[in-house]
C-alpha cells in the first residue's frame, strides 16, 4: 500500500465499555497504522467511557485540528430491548455528520452484534479484527481525498 509522504496523525477513539472486546480492535488499528508507517507514533488513543460518547468525542479532536483522520471503536451487543440499536444509530449519525463537517475521514470501527461470541469473532477472531479494517479504511479515504484535493492520482505519493 503506497502511504502519503508524513505519517498521518489519527485519533484513536475506543469505547472503554465491553473493553475486553474493544481492546483488540484497538490494537488492530495500530497494527494496521504500523504496517503501513513502521510505528505508531501519532496514533493518539482518546478513551470514550461507552459508544455514544464516540461522536463527541470525534468531533472535539476535529475541531483541535491535530488530526488527518478519526477511527472510532465501540462494541454494542443487542439486548433485551431496542437501546443498542438506537445508540447504534446515533453513532453512525454523529460520526458521519463529524466527517461531512470537518472534512476529515472518520472510521466506523462500531461492532454492532446480536451475541457476545459475534463480538469475540470481528474483535480479531475468526471473522478479523475491526479495528485493522477500519484504520485501514480511514488511511485509504484520507489517501483518496488527498487525490482528489491535489488532482494527483491515489496510487501516487501525495
Amino acid at each position: 500500500m503506497k502511504t502519503p509522504e508524513h505519517k498521518p496523525r489519527i485519533a484513536l477513539i475506543v469505547s472503554r465499555y465491553n473493553a475486553s472486546v474493544t481492546d483488540r480492535p484497538e490494537a488492530g488499528a495500530r497494527g494496521a497504522f504500523r504496517e503501513s508507517f513502521g510505528d505508531d507514533d501519532v496514533v493518539e488513543t482518546v478513551e470514550a467511557p461507552g459508544a455514544f460518547e464516540l461522536p463527541q468525542l470525534a468531533a472535539a479532536a476535529a475541531r483541535s485540528g491535530r488530526f488527518d483522520a478519526i477511527v472510532a471503536l465501540g462494541c454494542l451487543v443487542r439486548g433485551q430491548t431496542s437501546h443498542d440499536r438506537h445508540i447504534a444509530r446515533a453513532v453512525a449519525h454523529g460520526l458521519t455528520e463529524v466527517g461531512v463537517r470537518f472534512g476529515l475521514p472518520v472510521a466506523f470501527g462500531v461492532l454492532t452484534v446480536e451475541t457476545p461470541a459475534q463480538a469475540e469473532a470481528r474483535a480479531g477472531g475468526a471473522k478479523g479484527n475491526k479495528g485493522a479494517e477500519a484504520m485501514t479504511a480511514a488511511l485509504d479515504t484520507l489517501r483518496a481525498m488527498r487525490a482528489v484535493e491535489t488532482g494527483v492520482p491515489s496510487g501516487t505519493s501525495a
